[in-house]
């Protein structure tokens, strides 16, 4: 049975209107700072308190900051030309406006219990990025969004509209009940329009998915990785056109090469640095091709950010579980 804690209530509440404040994206960033100092200086609780815990937790500031971009898109507080739908924009900070931060407060709230409620029933999965999908599926609920929207195109995964510069229908591109088409919104909105071509998404999904292997080879760590591609986001979130994102293929990479090397009686257990290396890579790949599925279903027909990064790691660190249940892997690493 899951205890309720006030004090991290308290705390969780605070570090989702922090999210709010400064934005969702900014938030992330700053998660993967406290994860680099963590690691890099030994320092777990910094690395689970901080990055992972209440101030900086996704499933706090980063969820906490997407649902408070959904609540003020829909009261018309946002009207910044963003050419997705307002509540797509991840990086605007409220400041001090009290409503949106206390929306964003309250799904702190939730995203703790979401998470402390999967750790209690013993979910085989990264629980931080289960909760973030969640409650980006909720806060679309609550407020009224469609779940996965209108869909255009030939399918649900067609992203020839967007490629085709098609735009939504007159009155389709209302960005809240109170600004209106303040641009014309593509019919269809990749996540990252640098980065949704199968082709390309591979790709960058085994170049990072080595090296993150090759940093917890390296290193030890599963997390020091993924805290850098967090980081690199900072580049994103100035305007840098193209960067990737990439610790949704960093963390799985890192985490499956350290559940291969562990020892065992596994079909993979106690393999050398190459092989790790290679399986860290298939990993990488695996994860951004099901980030990049994921996105053509939740995020590029929808008007809220529901996050698919969050959603492969959610997949990647299950499937680890479910190799090491079988036999396969010699471990799961932190997953189990």
């Amino acid at each position: 049975m899951m205890d309720i804690d006030v004090f991290l209530i308290i705390a969780a509440f605070a570090g989702g209107a922090f999210g709010a404040a400064i934005g969702a994206l900014p938030a992330f960033i700053f998660t993967g700072f406290m994860v680099i100092a963590g690691e890099a200086g030994g320092l777990s609780g910094v690395t689970g308190q901080v990055g992972f815990g209440a101030f900086f937790g996704p499933h706090i500031s980063f969820a906490g900051g997407a649902a408070a971009a959904a609540y003020a898109a829909k009261k018309g507080y946002m009207d910044t030309g963003n050419g997705y739908h307002e509540a797509k924009n991840i990086t605007y900070a409220f400041g001090t406006k009290v409503d949106v931060l206390a929306v964003g407060g309250l799904f702190g709230i939730l995203g703790l219990l979401i998470q402390q409620g999967a750790v209690a029933a013993s979910l085989p999965l990264d629980t931080i990025a289960i909760t973030v999908v969640v409650s980006a599926l909720l806060h679309r609920a609550f407020m009224g969004y469609s779940i996965i929207g209108k869909v255009r195109g030939s399918g649900v995964l067609d992203m020839g509209p967007f490629e085709r510069d098609e735009n939504k229908p007159d009155g389709a591109g209302a960005v809240s009940d109170q600004v209106k088409d303040v641009t014309d919104r593509p019919a269809t909105e990749p996540w990252l329009p640098h980065q949704y071509k199968w082709s390309g998404v591979a790709f960058i999904g085994l170049v990072a998915g080595l090296l993150g292997a090759f940093t917890a080879i390296q290193t030890e760590s599963p997390f020091l990785a993924f805290g850098i591609s967090a980081a690199t986001l900072l580049f994103l979130n100035l305007g840098v056109e193209k960067i990737p994102v990439t610790h949704h293929i960093t963390l799985p990479a890192s985490t499956a090469a350290l559940a291969v090397m562990a020892s065992g009686d596994a079909v993979f257990a106690g393999v050398g640095p190459t092989t790790a290396l290679i399986i860290g890579g298939a990993f990488g790949v695996i994860c951004a091709l099901f980030g990049e599925f994921f996105q053509r279903i939740f995020y590029a027909h929808g008007d809220t950010h529901v996050d698919p990064p969050a959603a492969a790691i959610t997949f990647g660190t299950l499937l680890i579980a479910l190799l090491y249940f079988a036999g396969i892997f010699g471990s799961a690493s932190w997953v189990v």
